[in-house]
């Protein structure tokens, strides 16, 4: 396993990093001991960054996490969760919930600290209401030592922008946009890296999209990105690769990301994961993959409210 600095933080993050989101049997029902042993594999084998967060399962992946994370010295890993969202259509950014929402996060995963707390998905709500309340709440979590570090998360890359011209963050959280299919995430680089602002990349199978399975029906990407990102999938598997591996590898191949989400509830999709970061990407293949997916690269979809879906990037 390779490490990366993690912006200003000083934090030295494995390139392939843990997200618990599926340990809320987001993707599939799961089972609690299968995800427990599957964040062992991964911290054993030499992951050391986790992720969560309260929305995911309903607060399931937290509580499954805590009973992993329990077991295990709390100095090998660096953990982070999320507040501000709760549900499909459910946010609450207030100060005093974000406060709330961290003491509670604490209690499931069985900790006293968080190393990095993100407002998740924050184009949900008024910019102004983050100026106002998220952001106190976040330095007040930090001053009480309950989180270490600090930041945001969204899937509009102006989210970053936006919130970099009022805040210092110590780190970000972006998904889908560093991925086979969608590489706007570089268009932001230049700003994080002018700041030292830790990244963590998500979703580099852009949430299931770059698969020969179908794309979970509640995921929002129209029809010519599922279809297209099929059919890419597809010819990968003719070839007898699957693209899962190809995307891993192109996601964390990239040393100016220093770290790259992925998700599973299997001991053995995990190892494969760590595995593939080591083993040499078929750059023809990559090449071919990449003039399949040309049409609908860097095409996303809308996100949160109309004031952050408007590309700016300074």
């Amino acid at each position: 396993m390779k490490y990366r600095k993690l912006g200003k933080t000083g934090l030295d993050v494995s390139v392939l990093s843990f997200g618990a989101s599926s340990l809320g049997s987001v993707f599939r029902e799961t089972n609690e001991a299968e995800s427990i042993r599957t964040v062992h594999t991964a911290v054993d084998l030499g992951i050391n960054l986790i992720d969560v967060s309260p929305y995911y399962g309903l607060t399931k992946a937290e509580t499954v996490l805590g009973k992993a994370i329990a077991q295990m010295d709390r100095q090998r890993f660096i953990l982070t969760t999320k507040a501000g969202r709760y549900g499909d259509a459910e946010f609450d950014f207030s100060k005093e919930r974000i406060i709330r929402s961290v003491d509670e996060s604490l209690k499931r995963l069985q900790t006293d600290y968080i190393d990095i707390l993100y407002l998740h998905d924050i184009e949900f709500a008024a910019f102004d209401e983050i100026v106002e309340e998220g952001f106190p709440a976040l330095d007040a979590l930090k001053q009480s030592g309950k989180i270490r570090y600090l930041g945001v998360s969204g899937l509009p890359l102006t989210v970053f922008e936006k919130s970099l011209a009022i805040k210092e963050m110590d780190s970000v959280l972006s998904y889908c946009h560093y991925a086979l299919n969608d590489t706007s995430l570089l268009d932001v680089l230049p700003l994080l890296e002018q700041h030292q602002v830790g990244l963590v990349s998500a979703s580099p199978l852009s949430m299931g999209l770059l698969s020969t399975r179908p794309a979970a029906d509640w995921h929002p990407a129209p029809a010519d990105i599922r279809r297209i990102c099929k059919e890419a999938a597809e010819f990968c598997a003719s070839r007898g690769m699957d693209i899962a591996k190809l995307a891993v590898q192109y996601a964390t191949a990239n040393e100016r990301i220093p770290t790259t989400l992925v998700s599973t509830a299997s001991p053995e999709n995990i190892s494969k994961n760590i595995a593939w970061t080591d083993e040499p990407m078929d750059t023809g293949l990559l090449r071919e993959v990449l003039d399949i997916l040309k049409p609908i690269h860097n095409k996303s979809w809308v996100s949160g409210r109309a004031e952050y879906n408007e590309k700016t990037y300074v």
